[in-house]
């Protein structure tokens, strides 16, 4: 195994670590916070970050032993089911990113009906069919034996080695990318630069209440006015910053990957087996930034977190006090006696 082989496999060692860690707080956040279950989008969460799990217990250890071993780390059978659920968990993963952003979008842009068009029972409906739609492809392609291990990206995922099917593999995988990639893009970048619009008005509404203040105060500390204004800067940046981040973190996770199957197919450009298995990391790395994106950033999941931390520290604190009185009496016992 050479330093390329190695770099890439320490990636992926650190992106199972971090999302193992970030996903599982979340679910743990979830569990323990009932104001987050009820509301809506805990459902979109819940199911991103199942699926996040689930690739990072079942295909990432998969393709980091494809990455040491240089072939296939496991049996046809194994390898098709990781390659099914690699399919599977990609579009999910896509779709109930697409979904949280629909939700944003009906929250902000109509906020007096957002309770009436986003209950439980609407969010249930959209990750059933995020399910079904997800589902479609993976079950195609095990029903034509598209599955199977690829060695240029040393993972087990979609892939055809007959030359007679390359034109059906290759329009299948466009339909698949088109559909689940291409589609949950459309869907982010009109409901998050809507959100935008939005923001912005309000920002503007505001900057002008705020600049009227600024003029009747005439006595105000200059110290504050610029306190001010650079607090009205911020917040003109504020929402600007998290939609790039949205938009941002699945284009650079999802993009490089996607761009590299097209090419491969529709292409005689040859492609490296490094840049097939860093698209690959670059794919999987979504996995472990979904937490800190749409989560455990927010108020709500910093505030689960430290509760859950405050009872965990809590708890030690209570024992080690049980146990220093427990020692305390028996050293008290002999001398009563």
């Amino acid at each position: 195994m050479n330093s390329w082989d190695a770099g890439l496999a320490g990636l992926l060692v650190g992106t199972i670590g971090v999302s193992l860690l970030s996903n599982g707080l979340v679910l743990l956040c979830l569990l323990h916070s009932a104001d987050i279950r009820r509301q809506a989008p805990a459902l979109f969460t819940l199911n991103l970050t199942c699926g996040n799990l689930l690739c990072t217990v079942v295909n990432m250890p998969l393709t980091l032993a494809g990455v040491v071993a240089q072939r296939q780390p496991a049996g046809d059978r194994l390898c098709r089911l990781a390659a099914f659920l690699d399919t599977f968990l990609a579009a999910n993963s896509m779709l109930s990113m697409a979904a949280l952003s629909i939700d944003r979008w009906v929250a902000v842009v109509f906020p007096l009906s957002y309770r009436a068009k986003m209950r439980l029972r609407d969010a249930a409906l959209m990750v059933a069919y995020t399910w079904l739609h997800s589902l479609t492809f993976p079950a195609a392609a095990l029903a034509l034996s598209w599955l199977g291990f690829h060695q240029l990206y040393a993972s087990c995922t979609l892939c055809s080695r007959r030359p007679d099917e390359r034109l059906r593999f290759a329009v299948f995988t466009g339909a698949f990318h088109a559909l689940s990639f291409l589609l949950s893009f459309v869907v982010l970048c009109f409901t998050y630069l809507k959100v935008l619009k939005v923001a912005r008005f309000h920002c503007k509404r505001i900057d002008v209440i705020t600049m009227q203040t600024l003029v009747l105060l005439v006595d105000i500390h200059p110290s504050v006015r610029e306190r001010c204004l650079e607090e009205q800067k911020q917040r003109r940046q504020r929402a600007t910053k998290k939609i790039s981040t949205f938009i941002g973190t699945f284009l650079v996770c999802f993009a490089p990957y996607v761009i590299t199957r097209l090419v491969e197919i529709f292409s005689t450009v040859p492609i490296g087996s490094h840049w097939g298995v860093l698209s690959k990391c670059l794919a999987y790395s979504k996995a472990a930034s979904d937490p800190f994106v749409y989560s455990l950033l927010r108020h709500q999941y910093r505030k689960s977190c430290k509760e859950l931390l405050n009872r965990v520290f809590n708890r030690r604190s209570i024992r080690s006090v049980g146990l220093t009185g427990d020692s305390h009496s028996q050293n008290i016992l002999p001398v009563s006696e």
